[in-house]
């Protein structure tokens, strides 16, 4: 099996064929620390994090980059809307974002450089770039890449100069020699954060920050970067420009964009007050629910948040864990391993992801799965542990499945106290041993009532809480 990305830049699926297997080199543009993160960012989050593991899981050495923009515009307003430093806000944002991103499965990146520490790195490459005839400085103080200059300008939007110069917000500076053209350096103002430079004290512009990072961390070409559609114009578009104008290489060779999240078929914006941050989210489902459900629509699709689907989200996880429920697992080290009879299983989830990482189809894999671990479980103790074992391992490569089924099942959803429920547990046995029927079916009802779900067998009464 091969895998296939869809390409960004090329508009179609492409086979995978990094530089070197051994190092594929990634990017992807992290968050601008000013606020909390919201589902926007969740999804990018996720979208990247669930790439990196399986290209790791089908054998690719993996340097995963992701960096964290700490100056910019809206985080010297915030912090001074706060009355604090731009240090102490972006010190802040940026644990609480690490917690969130924890707390969603999101695996660490192996850089995460900050814009701050890198503008040596900038103001060096904006030099080249003035000493190669791509960028200009003004009397100002500033300097701004000429996008005229660049004859590839729109490959990745599809644009030519003519039709972005007539439908694109652009900044309109009267020392710009083009609307189009882009700020490299910004002169600094008073009480702004500001660095020396050839041009004078000054801040580096957005876009000069994810080229200088990146390229230094990685070289030139990138096998991949990402992150989200609404950077693809003009923050992608400007980054090529820049990085092959300063540096003479292609660079990037596999371009890949999520689709945005919108809320009840709207988009999600503050404005239309259905702006929700991940820590809202939260507060009313598991962070693995969450995770599930942003691997629930096609990374390139279009995720549509709503309470049904979250709901739907937390039912189908809770159908995986039952599956693990009460079965001990085969450990499996991969898949080349795994008892012949359940090969099928691991072709399905491999062909489904290994066509641009299709989470849905590769969801729906491990449900028909779940659906043979069931069915072994009382015919086939043997085979229902070697099929969990791949139940797991598969989900693991989504970053899924990796808690214990009971614990997960038996979660607290805010409502009754893990002890008290196991206390009623005991009066509805004694109550039903003694035939008062009438109060064991009150403590069910109230135990539902809450959201619990009891399950009577042979060896006792299970518990679990209900996802609605």
């Amino acid at each position: 099996m091969t895998l296939h990305v869809y390409n960004s830049l090329t508009r179609q699926k492409e086979r995978f064929e990094p530089a070197d297997p051994a190092h594929v080199r990634m990017y992807v543009c992290g968050m601008t620390v000013y606020d909390d993160c919201h589902m926007g960012h969740a999804r990018v989050m996720v979208v990247f994090d669930v790439i990196v593991r399986y290209l790791r899981a089908r054998g690719y050495g993996v340097e995963y980059v992701r960096n964290i923009t700490d100056i910019d515009d809206k985080i010297i307003a915030r912090a001074a809307e706060n009355n604090e430093s731009v240090e102490a806000l972006t010190e802040r944002v940026i644990a609480r974002m690490h917690e969130d991103l924890d707390a969603l499965g999101v695996l660490r990146p192996d850089h995460e450089p900050r814009a701050t520490q890198s503008v040596d790195q900038m103001i060096a490459m904006i030099q080249g770039l003035i000493d190669r005839g791509y960028a200009y400085a003004t009397d100002a103080g500033d300097v701004y890449y000429e996008v005229r200059k660049f004859k590839h300008y729109g490959r990745l939007s599809g644009e030519s100069i003519e039709d972005l110069r007539a439908g694109a917000r652009v900044e309109a500076e009267a020392d710009k020699r083009d609307p189009l053209d882009f700020a490299l350096w910004k002169a600094a103002k008073p009480g702004e954060p500001a660095w020396d430079s050839p041009w004078g004290r000054g801040r580096p512009g957005w876009h000069i920050e994810c080229s200088a990072m990146s390229t230094n961390q990685l070289g030139c070409p990138l096998d991949i970067h990402g992150g989200g559609a609404d950077l693809r114009f003009p923050h992608h578009e400007n980054e090529i420009a820049q990085s092959e104008a300063a540096l003479d290489c292609t660079f990037a060779k596999y371009w890949i964009h999520n689709g945005f999240v919108r809320v009840d078929d709207e988009k999600m914006a503050k404005s239309l007050g259905n702006f929700f941050t991940i820590r809202e989210v939260m507060e009313q489902y598991d962070p693995e629910i969450l995770r599930f459900f942003l691997m629930s629509s096609h990374y390139r699709s279009p995720l549509n948040y709503t309470e049904d689907n979250l709901r739907g989200a937390a039912e189908g996880l809770e159908r995986l864990y039952t599956a693990l429920e009460d079965v001990e697992p085969v450990v499996y080290e991969d898949p080349d391993h795994v008892d012949e009879d359940l090969l099928p299983w691991v072709v399905r989830f491999r062909s489904a992801m290994d066509d641009d990482f299709n989470t849905p189809e590769a969801l729906a894999a491990l449900f028909e799965l779940a659906r043979e671990v069931n069915k072994r479980k009382e015919e086939d103790p043997d085979g229902a542990r070697a099929a969990a074992g791949v139940l797991k391992l598969l989900g693991g490569w989504l970053g899924l499945l990796e808690r214990d089924p009971k614990a997960f099942l038996q979660r607290d959803t805010g409502g009754f106290p893990a002890e008290e429920i196991e206390k009623l547990i005991e009066q509805r046995a004694e109550a039903r041993k003694s035939k008062d029927f009438a109060t064991a079916d009150a403590i069910r009802d109230r135990l539902a009532a809450n959201g619990i779900e009891l399950e009577d067998r042979a060896d006792g009464t299970v518990w679990r809480r209900a996802s609605h």
